[in-house]
């Protein structure tokens, strides 16, 4: 499999898959005078330096370092003129950098070499519409082209190939919104041809020859059926399918070079998602490896024959099992060299020359230049050097028990000088930050995360619990979750609470409820429906009304509806409306008593603003008092950083009130943001002085 379809498919997921996933939240400035303290900080708490927001949040100084397939090039993300735009150096000379694109506004956030190393390629959209484009520049000459130049046209990869490499099939749905045509687009001349008009399949998946061989769609009980595709001809019959428990644990995961394999990760007959290989020509399968806790989550394959050499493993920790033995061996040397999480992001078609991720969790993530043969690893940069020697706080993976006997894999960050012995819990009760995930059909991982280590050095414990829906733990604990929203997954979260309270982590009172998308519904859950259990909340294009958000989904989540339908309740049917409504916040949000603050994205697709501003009209009308910040520029979350860092400079000011943890002053972080305070500056400490400045 090669590059481009490898990061293609983590830019253009299935709604199915992250319906509403968080949205992405991507100098030490050590002075008192910076901070505000609250009664509850020891003194250990107080010395840490305060790690500044931009230092967190704002550019990284380069990130996703990539090498082209021939091995001649280096590529990576680097500000320019204060926008993530993508850089191009030699390989034998990564001094002679210089910049390839020119982004003003949006920064570019992926990027994917072509097969043929003549091109490098990245996807954008407009002020977070996800309607996204595909572009072009040339590697030898510098020009930028757009390859797909509609308008309210949302571009997916469906397939590269290793022996085809100056052409791609993609999707697009310039023609009907709801359903992508396949297309085969020329890299280098931008020619495009129809390959198959698609009037009824949510996804396709090709072979190395770039040739359609399977198409995919839902079917009435929400699960997945799989067609064979001839001639660009969809058969009449599935070959496969699945009903709905398995739908989100069962997926093809692509063919071998030759299409002589196809491989699955199949939870049919059984809990957690194994890996098969189904030889295309009989249909038998062979497992190739399964894990009784968690699904097999991902494969690393040969870059000329597309085999599996490794899988890895997600439970608590990512951990990668290679069934190739050079493959092991290179792994094996790396863990010896790196401390922490580490990973494979590029490779050479040859496969001589690695592109390397550490992550050591309490130091900023680095990258190397790993040549397999020679055994060496050349530092190729540090994305966040400011980070260095900043009092970055380790994670804890822990298991807490739900009220009906499920375990919820979790993650706990604590303040610095909390926890003197090590053990995972404070010396004395801090404030904690219960911090939920989006999805809800996704999980939290174990490896840095900017707000853990913010809301740490702030003074608080933060908490992140993979509740019941969440997904990578087998198909019994995602079911679970089904038609559950403020029902058994919210029990999860408050279990989640009383477990951290009963292990003197924190103290009744203490804990405020934060997160993104299903974390922000989570909280505006957490303060309706358990109005006393938090002592404030923080919503990012949260849903407040599961009626209207599933009516007004994206066109392109059309041919995906009935999971939504079965997983949440069936706006269809009686039974289902009224399970929506008794889910829905807006409801109850005469019931909130304690402090709120909302964050929205004007141009959101998923989860549009009416869910905030609906909410917000609400409570004003009960008298309740509430902070609102819109961004007119913004979707599902912040892209920006001058948006994330004004946003969460508002909101560990708003925090700091709440809990009595620090705060670095909001001083004129506004000012390069497009922040629009709605409601409530009067609320969060600074915040009209801030606007006033």
């Amino acid at each position: 499999m090669s590059p481009i379809t490898r990061t293609a498919r983590l830019l253009v997921a299935s709604a199915a898959a992250c319906a509403l996933a968080a949205p992405t939240l991507v100098s030490a400035d050590h002075h008192a005078s910076n901070t505000t303290t609250g009664a509850s900080m020891t003194t250990s708490q107080e010395a840490a330096p305060l790690i500044p927001r931009d230092a967190l949040f704002g550019n990284p100084t380069r990130a996703q370092g990539r090498i082209s397939p021939d091995g001649k090039w280096l590529s990576w993300l680097a500000p320019h003129e204060g926008v993530l735009n993508i850089w191009l150096a030699p390989r034998d000379n990564p001094d002679a950098a210089k910049v390839i694109t020119s982004s003003t506004d949006r920064p570019i956030r992926q990027h994917f070499w072509a097969p043929d190393s003549n091109s490098v390629g990245y996807i954008q959209d407009k002020g977070g519409d996800e309607n996204f484009l595909l572009y072009r520049i040339d590697v030898a000459t510098g020009e930028e082209v757009t390859l797909t130049p509609f308008e309210n046209t949302r571009v997916d990869i469906i397939g590269s190939s290793e022996t085809i490499k100056d052409k791609i099939l993609i999707g697009l749905n310039n023609r009907n919104p709801q359903f992508h045509d396949v297309h085969l687009l020329d890299l280098n001349t931008g020619e495009m041809e129809l390959v198959l008009e698609n009037n009824g399949y949510a996804g396709f998946m090709a072979d190395d020859t770039l040739t359609v061989r399977m198409a995919f769609r839902q079917n009435e009980e929400g699960g997945t059926d799989y067609f064979d595709v001839r001639d660009n001809v969809v058969a009449e019959t599935p070959f496969e399918a699945t009903a709905m428990e398995d739908s989100l644990t069962t997926n093809p995961a692509g063919y071998t070079t030759d299409g002589s394999i196809l491989y699955w990760l199949d939870s049919r007959g059984r809990n957690t998602a194994a890996l098969f290989a189904q030889d295309t020509a009989t249909g038998d399968k062979t497992m190739i490896a399964e894990d009784d806790k968690a699904d097999i989550g991902g494969t690393i394959r040969d870059p000329k024959t597309g085999v599996v050499e490794a899988y890895s493993v997600n439970y608590l920790k990512n951990e990668w099992v290679a069934t190739d033995p050079d493959l092991k061996a290179s792994l094996d040397w790396l863990g010896e060299q790196l401390e922490g999480e580490y990973g494979i992001s590029s490779r050479t078609d040859d496969d001589a020359t690695w592109i390397v991720w550490n992550d050591p969790l309490t130091a900023p993530t680095a990258t190397y230049i790993y040549e397999r043969e020679a055994g060496t690893l050349t530092p190729f940069y540090v994305t966040r050097p400011e980070l260095e020697g900043a009092p970055l706080q380790p994670m804890h993976p822990v298991e807490i028990a739900s009220r009906d006997g499920l375990t919820l894999p979790s993650y706990l960050t604590l303040p610095p000088g909390s926890d003197t012995d090590g053990d995972g819990r404070p010396e004395s009760a801090v404030p904690m930050v219960l911090l939920v995930h989006g999805g809800p059909w996704a999980r939290d991982d174990y490896g840095f995360n900017s707000l853990h280590q913010m809301l740490a050095n702030r003074g608080y414990a933060v908490l992140s619990t993979n509740f019941r829906g969440s997904t990578g733990f087998g198909k019994d604990f995602l079911n679970a979750g089904n038609k559950q929203w403020g029902l058994k997954m919210h029990d999860d979260l408050i279990d989640a609470v009383d477990w951290a309270i009963g292990e003197g982590i924190t103290g009744e009172d203490q804990v405020a409820i934060m997160g993104g998308s299903y974390g922000g519904y989570a909280t505006l859950a957490g303060l309706t429906f358990t109005p006393e259990k938090f002592a404030c909340g923080v919503d990012i294009v949260g849903p407040s009304n599961l009626e209207t958000l599933l009516a007004t989904i994206p066109p392109y989540w059309a041919p995906l509806v009935k999971i939504f339908h079965e997983r949440m309740g069936d706006p269809n049917t009686d039974e289902g409306l009224a399970l929506l409504k008794a889910a829905s916040p807006l409801y109850k949000a005469d019931q909130i008593v304690k402090p709120l603050l909302i964050a929205q994205g004007a141009n959101d697709p998923r989860v549009k603003q009416a869910e905030s501003d609906q909410i917000v009209t609400a409570m004003k009308s009960a008298g309740i008092p509430v902070t609102y910040v819109l961004y007119p520029d913004e979707g599902h979350g912040f892209a920006k950083p001058a948006n994330n860092i004004a946003f969460f400079g508002i909101a560990e000011n708003f925090l700091a009130e709440c809990l009595g943890g620090r705060a670095e002053p909001l001083g004129n972080v506004l000012e390069p943001s497009t922040a629009e305070i709605v409601e409530g500056a009067e609320h969060v400490k600074g915040l009209e002085d801030a606007l006033g400045g």
